[in-house]
C-alpha cells in the first residue's frame, strides 16, 4: 500500500471502524442498562400484582392458592422467573435470602444481586397470611437486546464505519489531488517548461509547498535568462577578437599582405589575442569563484599601497588615452582584511572598464578613506558619461551593463563587474556605485578594517 491516498483511506477506515466498535459496545451497554433498569420495574410491578391477588385468597394450598397457580405459572411464563413463597422466620433457596423474607414490603425497587456469579433481580412482596411472595429474575434475560435494538445497534456500527470510509477518501482527495499537481509540476520543470504555475490549494503546508515550486520556477526562468544574456554577451566579445586574429592570420599565412603592412598585422593579431586572453581569465575567475573549493588569502593588508601600486601600473595607459589619473587618501591607516591580490584584481578591473569608456582629459581618481570605525573604502571615481540611476543597482550584476550600453559606448565582456563584486563579498565586503563628483560613476568597495 504505497499510495498516499491509500494510506490515508485505510488509516480513516481503522479509526472509524475502531470508533464503530467503541461507540457500539457503550450504546449496547447503555441500552443494557435501560432494559435491566425496566425490566426491574416491570417485575415489581407484576409481583404486585400476584401478591395482591394472594393477599385476597387465604385458601392456600402448599404455597400458591389453588385459584391463583394460574397467576403464578403466568409470572413464571412472562418473566422467566424463579417464583417462591416463604412462611416468615424461613430461610429459602438462593437466590433468595432470610433478609428478603424479614425485609419485604410493597411498592420497594427490585434488588440486583450476584450469586454463583449470576446476577440476578430479585423482588420480595409480601403475600399475606404472613407469607412472602419471593421472585428473582436472571439479569442476563432482563437486560437482553431485542432483536430490534441489536438491528439499531449494528446500523449505527455500519453507518459510522461507512462515514469515516467516506471521509477518508473525501481527506485522501484534498491532500492528494494538489500533490498529484506538485508533481505534474515538478516534472514539467525537468523537462524545461518554466511557464508551470501551481495553484495554492489544498492543507496550508501543501500551499506552501505550491508557493515554493512557483518561486522555484520563476527564479529558474530568471536564472536561465541571465544566463544566456551572458552567453550571447560573451560569444559577441569572444567573436571581435577571433574575427581579427583569424584573418590576419590567413593573410599572413597566404602572403597577400606587402611587408610593410606584415608588422601592423601581427600587431593586431597580438592586441586582439590579449583581449581574447583577458576574456577568456575573466570567465575561468568568476568560474571559480562559483566553486566550493576556492579559498582567499585574508590577512592585513595596507589598502592605500596596493591603490599607489595599481596607480603607477595603470599610469602609462592613463597617459596613452590623455586620462587624468591621480590618488587621494585620508589620515590612516587603511589596513583592511582581505586578500592582496584579489583587491589589486578588483582595482585593476575597475581601472580598465573607467578608461575605456573616458574621453581625452577626463579624471580618473584612485581614493582610499576611512569610512567609519569599522570599514575603509577604496573608490574609483571618473569624470566618464555615467550611469542612469536605476543602472547603479545592478552594475555588478553579470552582463547588465554590457547589454544597456553595446552600441552607445565601448562595452566589455561584462564579467569585470561582476568579478569585482563576488571578490569583495567574498572578502567580507560591500561593492556600491555610486554618481562620482566628476560626473561619472564612483565605484566603491568597503572592506573591515583590520
Amino acid at each position: 500500500m504505497r499510495s498516499l491516498a491509500a494510506r490515508v483511506v485505510a488509516l480513516v477506515a481503522v479509526v472509524a471502524l475502531a470508533t464503530a466498535l467503541l461507540t457500539g459496545t457503550l450504546l449496547v451497554r447503555a441500552i443494557r442498562a435501560t432494559n435491566g433498569e425496566q425490566a426491574g420495574a416491570l417485575l415489581a410491578s407484576r409481583a404486585d400484582t400476584v401478591a395482591e391477588r394472594l393477599a385476597l385468597r387465604r385458601r392456600v394450598v402448599g404455597c400458591a392458592p389453588v385459584e391463583d397457580a394460574g397467576a403464578v405459572r403466568t409470572l413464571r411464563k412472562a418473566s422467566g422467573a424463579v417464583v417462591r413463597c416463604a412462611a416468615p422466620g424461613a430461610t429459602p433457596k438462593a437466590p433468595f435470602t432470610a433478609t428478603d423474607v424479614s425485609g419485604a414490603t410493597a411498592d420497594a425497587p427490585a434488588v440486583e444481586r450476584t450469586v454463583a456469579g449470576r446476577r440476578y433481580l430479585v423482588v420480595a412482596r409480601p403475600a399475606g397470611a404472613g407469607r412472602v411472595l419471593l421472585v428473582a429474575q436472571p439479569e442476563s434475560d432482563a437486560a437482553r437486546l431485542t432483536s430490534g435494538q441489536r438491528t439499531r445497534a449494528l446500523l449505527g456500527a455500519l453507518v459510522g464505519l461507512g462515514g469515516g470510509v467516506l471521509a477518508g477518501f473525501a481527506l485522501a482527495s484534498t491532500v492528494t489531488r494538489p500533490l498529484r499537481r506538485l508533481a505534474e509540476a515538478a516534472r514539467a520543470l525537468s523537462a524545461g517548461r518554466r511557464d508551470v504555475r501551481v495553484p495554492a490549494e489544498g492543507p496550508e503546508e501543501v500551499a506552501d509547498v505550491a508557493r515554493a515550486l512557483d518561486g522555484l520556477a520563476t527564479a529558474l526562468a530568471t536564472s536561465e535568462d541571465r544566463q544566456r544574456q551572458f552567453l550571447l554577451a560573451v560569444s559577441h566579445e569572444l567573436r571581435t577578437p577571433l574575427t581579427a586574429v583569424t584573418g590576419y592570420a590567413e593573410a599572413l599565412a597566404d602572403g597577400v599582405l606587402p611587408p610593410a603592412e606584415a608588422a601592423r598585422a601581427a600587431g593586431v593579431v597580438r592586441e586582439e589575442a590579449g583581449r581574447l586572453q583577458g576574456r577568456v581569465a575573466d570567465l575561468l575567475a568568476l568560474a571559480r569563484l562559483e566553486a566550493d573549493d576556492f579559498r582567499l588569502e585574508v590577512g592585513p593588508v595596507d589598502a592605500l599601497a596596493v591603490v599607489r601600486a595599481a596607480a603607477t601600473a595603470w599610469q602609462p595607459r592613463a597617459d596613452a588615452a590623455g586620462v587624468v589619473l591621480r590618488t587621494e587618501a585620508d589620515a590612516g591607516p587603511h589596513v583592511v582584511l582581505a586578500d592582496g591580490e584579489r583587491l589589486r584584481q578588483a582595482v585593476d578591473a575597475l581601472c580598465d572598464n573607467a578608461i575605456r569608456v573616458l574621453p581625452g582629459g577626463a579624471p580618473l581618481v584612485l581614493a582610499v578613506h576611512g569610512a567609519g570605525s569599522q570599514y575603509v573604502r577604496v573608490q574609483v571615481r571618473d569624470g566618464g558619461p555615467g550611469l542612469a540611476p536605476e543602472d547603479l543597482a545592478v552594475a555588478f550584476e553579470r552582463g547588465r551593463l554590457t547589454q544597456r550600453y553595446r552600441g552607445s559606448r565601448p562595452v566589455g565582456s561584462g564579467l569585470g563587474l561582476a568579478l569585482v563584486g563576488e571578490l569583495t563579498h567574498r572578502m567580507g565586503g560591500l561593492a556600491e556605485a555610486l554618481p562620482a563628483p566628476e560626473g561619472g560613476v564612483a565605484f566603491g568597495l568597503y572592506l573591515p578594517r583590520a
